[in-house]
């Protein structure tokens, strides 16, 4: 999911470069929703891994 994220923004970059608004704002917002959804997920592992008191 990370790798999209990436994508999209890599996207967004370019199409803004092209001067593209509609395409490069569509992008970074995708991009943005992706990274806090990759960003939340990760939280939740971090904190059922603590819960669950195993070791790495």
């Amino acid at each position: 999911m990370l790798g999209w994220a990436l994508m999209f923004l890599i996207l967004a970059l370019v199409a803004a470069a092209f001067g593209f608004g509609g395409i490069a704002g569509a992008s970074a917002g995708l991009a943005k929703i992706l990274f806090f959804v990759f960003l939340i997920g990760l939280v939740i592992t971090g904190v059922m891994r603590a819960v669950s008191g195993r070791t790495p």
